[in-house]
């Protein structure tokens, strides 16, 4: 088995306007820790190469490498296209902020697939839902996102789509931990499952 921590760089998308939620989603607190904080727990075991897409200082206090999205306004396909400018590494690990509930053992057999796919994306997928940010995107797709960029082509779900991504079949025991917590709603109800 390959080695992780040298294989896979984390990018954590922490932007976008959080209208739904009210506030800057990856701070929202659930059982007394920020979502990023629950993530980084998640991700900790898999990689030492992590870094915070985002414009929003309050992120500093995670101490961690922090960039800014090379082109405002482009939403996820921009900070993927964001972070596949900044890595290294020919697998990266691109995750949104609001899966608070997301475990290592999902990314980790996300990853080891990425690793063993011929695939250049690997994501997530349930039973009705696909999930392009919990994915693998490898270095090489880089020139296709900044054309996706530049020519305004913005919805994540079609450009993935249309690249043949690897799915990776999330079982129904680990379900809660893809969901998206997007909302005031969504909130609520995480709180109330989890009493």
């Amino acid at each position: 088995m390959e080695n992780v921590n040298q294989n896979i760089a984390v990018y954590i998308l922490c932007g976008g306007r959080s209208s739904r939620m009210k506030s800057e989603k990856g701070l929202v607190e659930f059982k007394g820790k920020a979502f990023l904080q629950w993530i980084l727990e998640a991700v900790y075991p898999l990689s030492d190469k992590i870094t915070l897409v985002t414009k929003n200082d309050k992120y500093s206090k995670f101490q961690l490498p922090i960039i800014h999205d090379l082109v405002d306004n482009k939403g996820p396909v921009g900070g993927i296209y964001t972070a596949l400018s900044d890595s290294n590494s020919k697998y990266n690990l691109i995750l949104s902020c609001d899966i608070p509930k997301i475990t290592t053992e999902v990314l980790n057999d996300l990853i080891q697939l990425a690793f063993n796919s011929e695939k250049e994306i690997s994501i997530l997928s349930d039973e009705t839902h696909d999930y392009p940010l919990i994915g693998c995107y490898q270095k090489k797709l880089f020139p296709i996102f900044q054309n996706a960029v530049f020519q305004n082509h913005l919805k994540l779900c079609a450009l993935v789509d249309s690249l043949s991504p690897q799915k990776f079949q999330v079982i129904r025991k680990n379900q809660s931990a893809v969901q998206n917590i997007n909302s005031l709603e969504d909130l609520y109800s995480l709180q109330i499952q989890s009493w």
